[in-house]
């Protein structure tokens, strides 16, 4: 099953294509991929704007449920 940051990845190309939409490096989209840091709500906002929607910025960054309860 593709993982959200997968999927993010997969609609933007690769990871670079990912980083360069988002405004980051590409080892940020790299460690979100191997899981080894979260996407920040801000990233994860601005990546379901980036995407139409077709990734949902709760889906990225779980922590949005907190907040937006």
């Amino acid at each position: 099953m593709e993982t959200p940051v997968q999927k993010l990845i997969k609609h933007f190309g690769n990871q670079q294509k990912t980083a360069e939409a988002l405004g980051v490096k590409q080892g940020t989209v790299s460690g979100w991929a191997t899981g080894r840091h979260g996407v920040s709500e801000v990233h994860a906002l601005v990546a379901q704007k980036l995407t139409g929607g077709k990734v949902k910025a709760v889906e990225l960054c779980p922590r949005l449920v907190a907040i937006a309860a």
